[in-house]
């Protein structure tokens, strides 16, 4: 497959372009609802790309930016209001938005239907378990399947991967990418990827990407965070700073959900898991849980317990979502990615 087949083509029906169009409204429209050049650029470089981020920042958030006065900020939240409706619509109106949500499959038909056909766009879907239990293949293996054709199981787009623990492989892409005839090269091409080694840096790289979401529109149908609180427990350590390090993964899990649903991506984080000390009182098997506490479990729609099987086989268990039931199906890992067992 080429790289004008794994990249959606430029000339795609004007209506489509339409219906994309109503998830990235920019926020140089505001030039002519009386807001000046200067403080949209301010905007920009804030990480304020779009109309709909405008309305899901808070006046106080914008009030930080330097220049920006609270009767500026007023002044800005009305012109947003103009541009996008952001009160109540009707269910059916609701409906209808929903349907431009995707689903991006993980290469295993098994897994696939434990969660609804794949992950979603506009939700965050995380992954937690122990080491080797291919919360990362998984994540190699989205970032090829998201550039495939809709038809496909795929998101017909880009993907982004920002890499906390230094565990992005392109061997891996190109293999996976084989699997599903793409050119290699290709694919690398169409993945974002930035190390982030600190947990302020990893923010402000989801700033840029969001940034780059706002400059290629409807291009970008996957980011991937492996993982999402490594540096926060490096960053934050001990009890005395627990609280912090609550209250800064919530900004940073806060600002995922808005991008999550300001450019219609799905989100797929990893996350680490710690051992439960009540967990023996309680019978359960496998006393383990994922790291992050409420705040966590909170944000995530859907979020998925990896662990060993027999042999080279893994179990996925649905450890809550609003979609699907709790049940369990088995996958594997191979040299082309995440697979059914045979």
């Amino acid at each position: 497959m080429s790289m004008d087949q794994v990249v959606r083509d430029k000339n795609d029906p004007i209506e489509e372009e339409e219906d994309e169009e109503l998830f990235f409204t920019d926020v140089d429209e505001l030039q002519n609802h009386g807001i000046n050049a200067a403080d949209i650029t301010k905007l920009k470089q804030a990480g304020v790309c779009t109309i709909k981020c405008v309305q899901m920042t808070t006046k106080k958030n914008l009030c930080r930016i330097k220049g920006f006065s609270e009767a500026k900020v007023e002044k800005l939240k009305e012109a947003a209001a103009k541009l996008h409706n952001a009160s109540f619509i009707t269910g059916l109106e609701y409906s209808v938005q929903r349907k431009k949500v995707l689903t991006i499959s993980t290469g295993s038909k098994q897994l696939d239907g434990l969660i609804g056909g794949g992950i979603q766009t506009m939700a965050i879907t995380e992954a937690f378990g122990e080491f080797r239990t291919g919360k990362t293949q998984i994540a190699h293996t989205l970032c090829v399947i998201a550039q495939l054709p809709l038809e496909m199981g795929g998101g017909n787009g880009k993907a982004a991967f920002i890499d906390t623990e230094g565990t992005f492989r392109h061997e891996r892409i190109k293999s996976i990418a084989e699997r599903f005839g793409i050119d290699a090269e290709a694919s690398l091409e169409n993945i974002l990827v930035a190390r982030a080694y600190n947990s302020e840096h990893q923010m402000d790289l989801i700033t840029e990407v969001a940034a780059r979401f706002a400059e290629e529109k409807g291009i970008f149908r996957l980011l991937v965070i492996d993982s999402i609180i490594a540096l926060f427990r490096t960053d934050f350590s001990g009890r005395g700073e627990l609280s912090e390090r609550q209250q800064k993964l919530n900004q940073m899990l806060s600002r995922l959900i808005k991008i999550a649903e300001e450019f219609n991506v799905a989100i797929y984080l990893t996350n680490q898991v710690q051992s439960d000390p009540g967990g023996g009182l309680t019978f359960v098997a496998d006393p383990k849980k994922p790291v992050g506490g409420h705040i966590m479990a909170h944000a995530s729609t859907t979020r998925l317990y990896l662990r060993k099987g027999r042999g080279e086989e893994r179990i996925a268990k649905v450890y809550d979502s609003p979609d699907v039931p709790e049940a369990e199906a088995p996958y594997a890992i191979s040299a082309g990615g995440i697979v059914d067992v045979s």
